[in-house]
């Protein structure tokens, strides 16, 4: 059965950004074919794809290769995070549907309970799904995909050290969402913006990956339609 390009691309992305094909690597098509367990055709065209994102690079007389962002462009995409979330959440206020608010109270109420306990690791996937809840509320694809690859692009690059006061945190999440269930789209986004850059002060970037993950890549098969462990 052909794999849909779709499911070989979010793969690869995965495996980009956990380090495991480490940055400047070449990607050849015979081995992630092998790795992923499908054909050439639907890796062809998930390194297009890629490469559009800016995951992937081609060189000369190399191919695809895991692209090497410059420190320059790392800092670029906090930025234009910092520019762009916010928007989002102006939007969300302005075009959120009951949906979207049940699932963000969801997520902030056990964000709240989590931070009081010390969640760790959970109040990082709750955040992540906040966030990602907030930017579909926006109902805007184009912006929704836009803040979506950032999110893949900054987790690429970045550590993320943890709040100083998750309780606090989870506060401005709550704060967030009483805003945009009112429709104040300026306090929504006011709000969004002061937690954006707050946010983007515990950024550190990553060093570069070390030779052990690629031999790892080497020596290993992760067929994307079977059920397995993510790396």
């Amino acid at each position: 059965m052909r794999i849909p390009a779709h499911s070989v691309c979010t793969a690869i992305r995965d495996d980009i950004v956990a380090g495991v094909h480490e940055r400047g690597s070449r990607l050849t098509e015979e081995l992630l074919a092998r790795r992923y367990g499908v054909s050439r055709v639907p890796v062809r065209e998930a390194l297009r794809t890629l490469e559009a994102e800016g995951f992937v690079v081609t060189r000369r007389h190399a191919g695809a290769c895991v692209a090497e962002p410059t420190e320059q462009e790392a800092a670029d995409l906090l930025e234009m995070r910092l520019l762009l979330e916010p928007l989002g959440a102006a939007r969300a206020a302005q075009r959120r549907t009951e949906a979207h608010l049940k699932v963000l109270r969801g997520l902030v109420r056990l964000g709240r309970e989590r931070a009081r306990r010390g969640g760790g690791e959970d109040l990082r996937s709750l955040d992540g799904w906040f966030h990602e809840t907030l930017a579909q509320a926006s109902r805007s694809p184009a912006l929704t995909a836009l803040l979506t690859q950032l999110r893949h692009k900054i987790a690429w690059m970045y550590t993320v050290d943890a709040p100083a006061d998750p309780v606090e945190s989870w506060a401005e999440h709550g704060a967030i969402v009483d805003a945009v269930a009112r429709g104040d789209s300026e306090r929504a986004r006011a709000i969004t913006a002061l937690h954006t850059e707050r946010f983007g002060a515990a950024h550190r970037l990553r060093p570069g990956a070390g030779a052990e993950r690629a031999d790892r890549v080497r020596n290993s098969q992760h067929p994307v339609n079977m059920p397995g462990p993510r790396p």
